[in-house]
C-alpha cells in the first residue's frame, strides 16, 4: 500500500474533474467521496497493474499541469491506447460506486 499516497496525488484531481464534467449535479461532498473511493480501489490492484496505472496517471497529471486541468477532458476522448482505458477505469469505478450507494441519483448526478 506504499503507492496509495502517490496514487492519491496522481488520480484524485483527475477523478474529480471527470465527475464534475460528467455529473455536474453531483454534490461536492459526494464528488470528493467518490474520487477517494476510486483512488482506494486503484490502490489495491495487483502490483503490476497498479504500477501501470500510476505510470499512465503520472503522464496524465503532467499533461494537465502543462495544458491545464480543463484540457484533461480532451485527453479522455482520445483513442490513444491505454489512455482511453485509464479514463474508462476511473469512470467505471466512480459510476458503479455512485449508483450502488445512491441508487436514486439522477443522470446529471443530482440527488433524487
Amino acid at each position: 500500500m506504499a503507492l496509495a499516497p502517490s496514487l492519491h496525488s496522481l488520480v484524485h484531481s483527475t477523478a474529480v474533474t471527470i465527475l464534475q464534467h460528467d455529473l455536474p449535479g453531483l454534490p461536492e461532498v459526494v464528488t470528493q467521496e467518490v474520487a477517494t473511493f476510486t483512488v482506494r480501489r486503484l490502490g489495491v490492484l495487483a502490483t503490476h497493474m497498479r504500477l501501470g496505472v500510476a505510470a499512465i496517471a503520472l503522464f496524465v497529471r503532467l499533461f494537465a499541469s502543462i495544458a491545464g486541468q480543463p484540457r484533461l477532458l480532451w485527453l479522455s476522448k482520445t483513442h490513444l491506447p491505454l489512455f482511453g482505458e485509464y479514463f474508462r477505469l476511473i469512470r467505471s469505478l466512480s459510476y458503479a460506486y455512485i449508483w450502488e450507494k445512491w441508487p436514486d441519483t439522477r443522470s446529471d448526478g443530482s440527488p433524487a
